[in-house]
């Protein structure tokens, strides 16, 4: 294959794209039936690196098509358009309990793609491949504009679609690690919908207080979204993951400032103590610590603390109450949460209120807690650093086998998208979900 080494020809399709957007690997010019490993190779901004592969044998006019053909091992199995992307992995040697997260938006994750004579399965950084080409995945479309907010005294990033407006809006809370996390609002820009990332388990009030925040806070960034002049205020969502859904459900209900046009909850539950404050919400959680599990490789498991769920109607969000569109998003392995058994009491709930048309529930099998933007590589486990006064790092356990959580994570995106898109961008009145169960 030496004298064919320079001929080998690798393309990626489109090599420069949103980071939800697929792509096709294309290696031609290589000999009939000949093996062949396509890598892709990734340094995140950590510094940590992380990695994919699968083998391939060429057709009979000598092409591998990532998109159509098999891969016969590696990092994925199977016909997977974009296997190198959601099955990456941290190489050998790294540390235990990586996630990947996009810190930066601004800047591209920059993929290596390469091709390797021969089925390998470790020391690709001793071979010379046979071609190689870089890739760019963006959260940020062009134009997209990314604005700090402090006003209100509120920690947050509000990002603006390319374009004059106004645009429908929306406010997005992550779970219970904290920080100011920025990819997926980033990536709702780019399809249009000025999204704010919120940071309110770790904002600068709370760092120079000592103090949770209150639902005012939520309502402030609320306040933000609908004043602004390039944002339609009366076409407003919240999205919320884990313990943002605690959070989005609650103002949902009960928020006599917030009047949301639909709402999306992705791996959460609507069981909290109704008259309780966000501090208040967390204690009750460690509460019931005695519930919590370990499996034989000692990674925690925290599912149980919420369950059974409550009949007590003062332990949980009164969604009959709810008078807005609202999508559900579960993963049946949630290891972190009672996602799937809280969704189907929602269900019971807005069934016996009569308002059960507003339901739309995506229920996975075999997909775990963190369910992501596609392609986003799954964790099964990794390292948590705990809120609290006394803040300890633990492995935690969140579920979900790769194949069925890449699958979960592409589908629910795209029917979020269609579900935001219908009800802040439809008529005067938000329109009515169907309920589904996959």
């Amino acid at each position: 294959m030496d004298r064919k080494r320079c001929c080998v020809k690798l393309s990626v399709h489109p090599s420069r794209g949103l980071m939800d957007e697929k792509f096709t690997v294309l290696v031609q010019n290589v000999l009939p039936g000949f093996q062949l490993t396509v890598y892709a190779f990734y340094k995140c901004e950590g510094g940590y690196s992380w990695e994919a592969f699968a083998h391939y044998t060429a057709s009979a006019t000598g092409a591998v098509n990532v998109s159509e053909d098999p891969s016969r091992g590696g990092t994925y199995s199977g016909v997977e358009p974009m296997g190198l992307m959601w099955s990456l992995r941290p190489v050998p040697g790294s540390k235990s309990g990586l996630r990947m997260r996009k810190m930066n938006v601004q800047t591209p994750m920059e993929v290596t793609i390469s091709v390797y004579q021969g089925h390998l399965t470790e020391g690709f950084v001793d071979q010379v491949p046979l071609a190689a080409v870089v890739v760019e995945r963006w959260y940020m479309a062009p134009g997209v504009r990314r604005i700090p907010i402090t006003e209100g005294g509120l920690t947050a990033t509000l990002f603006l679609p390319s374009g004059p407006g106004p645009f429908p809006g929306l406010l997005d809370l992550w779970g219970g690690g904290g920080k100011l996390v920025e990819y997926r609002a980033a990536l709702l820009a780019s399809h249009g919908i000025a999204a704010m990332a919120l940071d309110y388990l770790t904002p600068q009030i709370t760092k120079e207080t000592g103090k949770m925040v209150d639902y005012e806070y939520f309502e402030a960034a609320y306040r933000v979204l609908e004043q602004h002049p390039q944002i339609l205020g009366s076409r407003i969502a919240m999205l919320g993951l884990s313990f943002g859904t605690s959070v989005t459900l609650r103002m949902a209900v009960y928020s006599q400032v917030i009047k949301l046009r639909c709402a999306v909850c992705i791996s959460g539950s609507h069981v909290q103590p109704i008259d309780g404050s966000v501090a208040q919400i967390m204690t009750s959680f460690n509460d019931n610590a005695d519930k919590t599990r370990f499996n034989e490789e000692q990674h925690v498991i925290w599912r149980d603390l919420l369950m059974p769920i409550p009949t007590d109607a003062s332990l949980k969000v009164d969604v009959g109450r709810l008078r807005c569109p609202l999508l559900l998003v579960v993963g049946e392995d949630d290891q972190n949460w009672p996602s799937y058994e809280s969704a189907m009491d929602m269900k019971e709930m807005m069934q016996r209120a009569g308002n059960e048309h507003l339901l739309t529930v995506l229920s996975y099998p075999n997909a775990g807690h963190l369910i992501e933007p596609p392609f986003t590589p799954s964790a099964r486990a990794s390292a948590f650093k705990t809120i609290s006064n006394t803040p300890q790092t633990v492995m935690v356990l969140w579920g979900g086998e790769p194949v069925a959580h890449s699958v979960a994570q592409e589908d629910s995106w795209r029917k979020t998208l269609v579900f935001l898109r219908v009800n802040l961008y439809g008529g005067s009145q938000p329109g009515a979900a169907a309920s589904s169960h996959l």
